[in-house]
């Protein structure tokens, strides 16, 4: 455990050393800014539609976890390998396995650093609106967990993507693209409508806007966790793969 706090330690340091950290921040808290604009408009108009499911609707949403976690992930492996740190790092008394997940695990902290800003406007709409049905700490709560689930599933996925290139752009462009291609079965279904039964119950299981639009709604649903915990892992196991691969070229 000592081991892998130190990795992850390194992560994050060497990350808050580096401008892109503060890029990213930037550009989150300016999209997550413009959100929060969209949703003091639409509650000016009653609406029993909780807040957290306001903001998940939003374009915002899905652009912040689609655009960031790329960036994020794409130095995890890729700058190890263009700066020739990579061979020191896996001949170190480590194993594939903390490397990985101390990497996986500082990504995705950094990740939820970067959402904690969203908290602050829930606290500020709670502060000023007479509305109280607006604003359900549990459906915050689950909203939160819904994010960090979905997000662990992304940043996993770029963390898989940054160990298969030495390059930073493409380990980005290669993790958008997937993660673009995993959004889009979210709407395979709507392109057959006559589906029913089985098959449409699996399209909705794929679909990780409807995981996201059940943790919006306050509803923790263990299928939706089990799944997305399945996914980041099936990531992760091949990173560990791809690692353990280039140890012994």
């Amino acid at each position: 455990m000592r081991v892998f706090l130190v990795l992850v330690r390194r992560e994050l340091a060497a990350f808050f050393g580096s401008m892109i950290a503060y890029v990213v921040i930037a550009a989150v808290l300016l999209l997550q800014g413009l959100s929060f604009l969209l949703l003091i408009e639409a509650l000016r108009e009653p609406a029993d539609t909780p807040l957290t499911e306001l903001f998940y609707e939003t374009y915002f949403f899905w652009l912040i976890l689609l655009l960031s976690a790329p960036v994020i992930t794409m130095r995890s492996f890729a700058l190890e390998k263009s700066t020739g740190t990579y061979e020191t790092l896996m001949t170190a008394p480590v194993g594939d396995a903390q490397v990985v997940l101390a990497k996986f695990a500082a990504n995705l902290l950094f990740l939820l650093v970067t959402w904690l800003p969203l908290l602050g406007c829930v606290l500020l709409v709670r502060r000023y609106t007479n509305d109280a049905s607006a604003l359900d700490w549990g459906a915050v709560a689950a909203t939160y967990l819904g994010i960090a689930l979905l997000g662990g599933v992304y940043v996993a996925l770029g963390v898989f993507a940054s160990s298969l290139t030495r390059n930073q752009i493409i380990a980005a462009i290669l993790a958008l693209l997937l993660g673009v291609g995993l959004f889009s079965l979210s709407f395979a279904g709507q392109l057959r409508p006559d589906l029913a039964g089985w098959e449409a119950l699996l399209w909705r299981q794929v679909s990780p806007v409807e995981h996201m639009r059940g943790f919006a709604r306050g509803v923790v649903d263990v299928a939706h966790v089990v799944f997305l915990l399945s996914l980041t892992a099936l990531f992760l196991f091949l990173t560990c793969k791809v690692v353990e691969a280039r140890r012994w070229k």
